[in-house]
């Protein structure tokens, strides 16, 4: 089994007219999911405006420890409250961070994925030096960057990557434009 963390992502259909019975549905599971050992968060990328399909995401600290969660008495209590709220559901596991980015064949190209997760680390990284650096700037580099990883990576985990592939969404998954041909055909007169 996998010693590095894992990443389930559940994607849900909202059946008609149970929206707000599926979010307090969502919120129990997330809930429920903390008391378990080795989780290490969970989320919920809302649908596209044109669509009615959520993304769930629980992260684990191992296959074992998802693997209790998945199968215990809990959850599948959980799930069978939660049977009519949505139709096909769909799992799969993912690792490291690619799991913030939908599902494999989904999933933006990687430079895409490369802009979303930068534009949550520059600003975040900025303030932590604006705010803290005057405090850390008088250690050495190994236990400033240490001290900085530390308390940097949790937010960006859990928080700030997230919130910028949910506010980015839209241009993640998005397709480029065909481009014109370059030169139109010529066209005959008769």
């Amino acid at each position: 089994m996998s010693t590095s963390p894992v990443t389930l992502m559940v994607a849900r259909r909202v059946a008609d007219g149970r929206y707000q019975d599926l979010m307090v549905w969502l919120r129990e599971g997330e809930q429920l999911a903390t008391d378990f050992p080795g989780y290490l968060g969970s989320g919920v990328l809302a649908p596209p405006p044109d669509d009615n399909e959520f993304q769930i995401i629980f992260r684990f600290a191992n296959e074992h420890t998802l693997h209790a969660w998945e199968h215990s008495a809990s959850r599948t209590a959980w799930l069978a409250r939660g049977s009519d709220l949505f139709a096909h559901p769909k799992e799969h596991r993912v690792s490291g961070i690619e799991g913030w980015f939908g599902a494999v064949g989904q999933r933006p190209p990687r430079w895409k994925q490369a802009v979303a997760i930068w534009l949550a680390f520059f600003p975040v990284s900025l303030l932590f030096n604006f705010v803290l650096g005057p405090l850390l700037g008088e250690l050495s580099l190994l236990p400033r960057v240490l001290i900085s990883t530390m308390c940097l990576t949790p937010l960006m985990v859990y928080f700030f990557i997230p919130l910028s592939t949910r506010l980015l969404a839209n241009w993640l998954n998005s397709t480029p434009a065909r481009p014109l041909p370059a030169k139109l055909p010529a066209t005959q007169n008769p």
